[in-house]
Parts: C-alpha cells; structure tokens; sequence
C-alpha cells in the first residue's frame, strides 16, 4: 500500500482505454474503495435482456421505450466497493460474469442512454460515493460521467484515451482471457459504441473541463498507476507517505 487516499477520484473514458484495471489497481494501491459505475448500467441492461424486452437503439435513444425504463428502474442492484472483490448483485444473484457478454456488451449503451434509467443509477452512486467519504474512506469511481455529473467536485479527475487499434486489441484479449465470445469486428463495436455514448442526450461521454487527460496507448499498468497516484499526490490526497516510507512517484 502506498498511502491512503482521501477524496474522490474520477477516472473517465471510453471502452478499451483501461479505466477498470487502472481504476481498481489504484483503489488497492490507495486502500481506498472502488466503484465501477459501468457494471450498473450493464446489470439493468441484462435485466432488460432476463425480462425479454427487446432493446432497440433508435427507440430508446429517445427515451420513448416505456418497458425497457420500467425494468430498468425496477431492478435491485447490490454493489460491493471492495477492490479486491468488487461483486455485483441483480435481484440477489452474482452477475459479474454475466455481465461482461456479448450480448450485454451489445445492448448497454442503447439502455444507458435513457434518462430515467441515468438518473436513477447516478442517484445510486452518488449516495455509494457519499457513504464512503461519511466513513472517512477514499474512493476511486470510473465510468463515462463521473467528473462530469456523479462527482464534479472530484479532488482529481482523469479522463483516459487510447488508439483505436490499442482498445480493440485490449478488449479481444480481456475476452480471449475470460473465455468470452466478443464481437465480430471489435474495433468497429468500439466506434459504434463511442458514438453512441458521446452522441447521448444524458451524461454524453466528454472529458470534464478540468479533467487530466492520460494516452495508455504505450503504457502498461504499471505506469498508469504510477501517473495517477504522483496526479494524486500533487493534490495532496494521499496521505501517510512518510508513514510508510514511500516519495512522491515519478510519472
């Protein structure tokens, strides 16, 4: 552990950049809590899927699909804020494997889109952000709207970027590695879903204005981690450094 993390930081961006294993490790890093807000979206999402609602993009980009907000709304999500184990429940059921599918991949940003179901869900994590600060927590929350809407006055927010052909590749091995079927042609599932997801009337991906914008494209983890805990540091949200004998990290 190099020090404890005090605040909130908000790590945004698009699919493939890396935002859960960079925003994980350094909730672990940090012993501080972690929340993963795209596993909300994609818990409704399935859902939506269990209930047999179809998921059409054109209808719900407009908010105009009643039964796929209803199911949304109704679902009962429990998240767990441990890194070292962060679960996600559906009506009582572990889904974090399933969540992670094809099929869920395919429908996500079309259920996510729609207003009710993102203010239901950044109500949500809002309220998980607010209790871990209540108990003098850290927490690192990532997503595609947290330095922008769920935590704008995040003590620092990232905003992650990667090629295209980077973010594919990543996301055919995180699937190869997890014995997941992905799509066709990944790299165009990307741009499809970046422009959906940017293109949204609600919460629409964007960097915040005073967000740290981070290229992983030719870093490994290792040196994510090490640029956001030194971004942390400089806002002296890390605390018990000297306790553990650990200097500011170069990046």
């Amino acid at each position: 552990m190099d020090g404890t993390l005090r605040g909130v930081v908000a790590v945004d961006g698009p699919s493939g950049t890396g935002k859960s294993t960079t925003a994980r490790g350094l909730a672990m890093r940090l012993d501080a809590r972690y929340l993963d807000t795209g596993a909300m979206y994609r818990a409704v999402t399935l859902a939506v899927l269990r209930a047999g609602v179809p998921v059409d993009v054109a209808a719900t980009a407009a908010d105009g699909h009643d039964e796929v907000v209803a199911v949304a709304l109704g679902a009962r999500l429990d998240v767990s804020t441990d890194p070292a184990e962060p679960r996600v429940r559906l009506d009582g059921d572990d889904v974090d494997a399933e969540i992670r599918g094809s099929e869920v991949t395919a429908a996500v940003s079309a259920v996510s889109a729609l207003t009710a179901v993102r203010a239901r869900l950044v109500e949500m994590q809002r309220r998980i952000v607010r209790a871990a600060l209540d108990d003098g927590a850290g927490i690192v929350v990532e997503g595609r709207d947290i330095g922008t809407v769920v935590a704008p006055d995040a003590g620092l927010k990232v905003f992650l970027t990667a090629s295209e052909l980077v973010r594919a590749g990543r996301r055919d091995a995180e699937n190869t590695a997890a014995g997941r079927r992905g799509a066709p042609d990944t790299r165009a599932d990307l741009v499809r879903r970046d422009t959906l997801d940017s293109s949204r009337a609600a919460s629409p991906l964007r960097p915040a204005h005073d967000a740290v914008e981070v290229d992983t494209s030719t870093l490994d983890i290792d040196g994510v981690l090490a640029r956001l805990q030194h971004l942390a540091e400089d806002r002296e949200m890390v605390t018990g450094l000297a306790d553990v004998g650990v200097g500011t990290t170069g990046g």
